[in-house]
């Protein structure tokens, strides 16, 4: 996709167009001066006094002998206070990154010492953690009371003499890191991604191409800052587009919030869109019965989605069912590819999404396939590299190796095959993608959460899977059952039994090669930080085999 000229220069006329986010920012600031900027539950602050308080922060910080390139670590839930922080050290041209609130402190102590942090800020009910961590640390700010060497408060009133905040933002350049990201770490440690402010905003562009973002619109804030998607959509777009932003502390409450913010833009991963679809299919039936305007509209509004013009699935595979059901209900969901290292590779485009790809090259973005599939991809939103890695994962040309495997279609629409590390081959030589199988076996019912599907060596494939909590509590409703029931013996048959039909239900659209042979149901969810899933929701696949190795091992006996 591509915009036209004048497109463009009414854009770039825009906040978009700034050479620097805190350029944006403070353009921002200036033109909405009475909107609201951020929200959390019944706090709110406008845009002028996010814009004091930036300042305030920024000289704090600057007394602590923090400025441009110094690295300062955000430990913290989804709270204002992020953005306040975050917004501060960026005028400064200092590199703000976030941990993941669920990160053991063995993890946070690494990305602490990679990313070479001196200054750490963080809340009370994290504080224990990052105590736990043995990192060294100068100062420990605490954004909601006692505790570290000072509190956010005292931060504010901190003065630096001859402290210029104006001349401080206008130093920041281009090529300066607006932040790191850490990867999930599945393949080993931590690496920390390094983004500038210039791909940053590439980053933001491209987005806003493909998804088309209302200009003073809404967006919720539940997934953590420390992922891409949330610093982009809630932090980095709310300033550039004006857009206010609403934290949801809890990833629990999303649904419960979602009618009360009323997005514009909602952009989640695949796993939360299917509970959506789930509860819309069991407490909203007679609605979806009816399968007219009317009803869609009460729908979308029941969700809180009537409002919603932009929508994106993202950060892992996405199930064609589900992404067809919300443009049907009038949830215009697209369906998008992207990396820590890159975003957006590839992208839906709206009135044109062809069903299992994830759309044609992103505005600006060039793709292609190497000689055994794998995704290469270069464009202005490429990370200047890995923090502390002699090895360019960047070839002469520009080009960055996704590790993913690929195939293009005749319009050059992409489909993701699988990571290529992750590719399952069985004793008989037939090659099988792992996430395929399993986003047709999470699409086959609504009570399965996850799925892991094993089988690499071996003669057929199995799976580990585990209960959805609103999906079994729609179950135990729609056999008038109360949801604690379904852990009786009786229950719990009556479940396994649902499953092992959806079980089938996949396998028949499924290559006979490809087929689950074998399943266990597990009694309880995977949470994302947990041993089974990374932060980002993906397969900790080598310590599912270990933790699981017995009942894997008797699922082939």
């Amino acid at each position: 996709m591509t915009i036209t000229t004048a497109a463009a220069r009414a854009r770039d006329a825009t906040a978009l167009g700034a050479p620097t986010l805190p350029a944006a920012f403070q353009r921002t600031a200036a033109e909405r001066p009475r909107e609201v900027a951020l929200r959390a539950g019944a706090w709110s602050i406008t845009w002028e006094e996010y814009a004091a308080r930036v300042r305030r922060i920024a000289e704090g910080l600057a007394s602590l002998g923090l400025g441009r390139g110094d690295t300062l670590a955000l430990l913290l839930t989804n709270r204002p206070e992020f953005n306040l922080v975050d917004t501060a050290a960026m005028h400064l041209g200092a590199t703000p990154f976030s941990l993941y609130p669920v990160a053991p402190a063995e993890q946070i102590a690494y990305v602490l010492r990679d990313a070479d942090a001196r200054v750490a800020v963080t809340e009370q009910a994290l504080l224990p953690r990052l105590r736990e961590s043995g990192a060294e640390l100068d100062h420990v700010i605490v954004v909601d009371g006692p505790g570290g060497t000072m509190t956010l408060e005292q931060l504010e009133a901190a003065v630096a003499p001859g402290f210029d905040f104006d001349a401080a933002w206008r130093a920041v350049a281009p090529d300066d890191l607006i932040t790191l990201v850490y990867t999930s770490g599945t393949t080993g440690p931590p690496k920390g991604v390094e983004h500038t402010h210039s791909s940053a905003l590439a980053i933001c562009r491209a987005g806003d191409d493909v998804l088309g973002l209302q200009r003073r619109g809404r967006v919720l804030s539940y997934l953590s800052p420390a992922h891409l998607v949330d610093r982009l959509f809630s932090h980095w777009y709310a300033m550039t587009l004006g857009l206010t932003s609403t934290s949801c502390p809890d990833p629990m409450a999303v649904a419960a919030l979602l009618p009360e913010v009323r997005p514009t833009v909602f952009v989640s991963v695949p796993r939360l869109w299917q509970k959506l679809r789930a509860v819309v299919e069991t407490a909203m039936a007679d609605d979806l019965a009816a399968a007219d305007e009317a009803a869609c509209e009460r729908i979308r509004r029941r969700l809180g989605l009537d409002a919603c013009t932009s929508a994106l699935a993202a950060a892992a595979p996405s199930q064609p069912e589900t992404l067809s059901f919300f443009n049907a209900i009038g949830v215009p969901l697209l369906d998008g590819y992207g990396m820590c290292e890159i975003a957006p590779i590839a992208a839906q485009r709206r009135g044109a999404a062809v069903p299992g790809t994830v759309g044609p090259a992103a505005p600006g973005v060039e793709l292609r396939l190497d000689e055994d599939g794998e995704i290469l991809v270069r464009g202005p939103g490429l990370m200047r590299g890995y923090r502390n890695h002699r090895d360019n994962p960047v070839d002469a040309d520009g080009w960055f190796r996704t590790g993913d495997v690929g195939a293009l279609n005749g319009d050059g629409c992409l489909r993701i095959v699988d990571r290529k590390k992750e590719l399952i081959i069985n004793d008989a030589g037939k090659n099988m993608s792992p996430a395929n199988i399993e986003a047709a076996i999470t699409a086959s019912s609504p009570l399965i959460g996850c799925a892991c599907v094993v089988g690499d060596r071996r003669p057929y494939n199995v799976a580990l899977l585990t209960p959805d909590p609103l999906g079994a509590a729609a179950f135990a409703r729609s056999q008038a059952m109360m949801p604690d029931d379904l852990a009786s013996p009786a229950g719990r048959s009556l479940l396994r039994a649902e499953v092992a039909a959806a079980v089938e239900q996949a396998n028949a659209r499924l290559a006979p090669h490809e087929r689950i042979e074998r399943h266990l149901l597990l009694s309880a969810e995977w949470r994302p930080g947990g041993d089974e899933l990374t932060p980002t929701s993906k397969l900790k696949r080598r310590a599912i085999a270990e933790r699981y190795a017995d009942q894997i091992e008797r699922m082939y006996s």
